[in-house]
């Protein structure tokens, strides 16, 4: 394949969802080239997302108008319900809490 033939080829773009803990959708689109992470999002056909979203490619954070290539993931993030370092410290107590005599 050419460069003229790879600048029009379609692309595979893999979007990925955690609706909740533990639990991952997985839908594997075929786009047009110059495609951005919005129009990926739209084709997916999920409407339960949140209304503050935040994507990424690869676990690197990104703009909706981000342009997608051949084989990414778009990742969909949920927002958390607990800052984390909270979430550390309450692991702490309950293990520290746990060992106790």
């Amino acid at each position: 394949m050419d460069r003229v033939d790879a600048a029009v080829a379609p692309l595979s773009v893999e979007i990925a969802f955690g609706p909740r803990a533990g639990h991952v959708q997985r839908v594997t689109l075929t786009l047009a080239a110059g495609s951005t992470v919005a129009q990926a999002i739209a084709r997916s056909g999920w409407t339960d997302l949140p209304a503050d979203l935040r994507v990424g490619i690869w676990g690197r954070a990104c703009a909706l108008t981000e342009t997608v290539r051949d084989r990414d993931r778009v990742e969909i993030y949920r927002p958390l319900t607990v800052d984390p370092k909270e979430a550390r410290r309450l692991r702490y107590r309950s293990h520290k809490a746990a060992k106790a005599p």
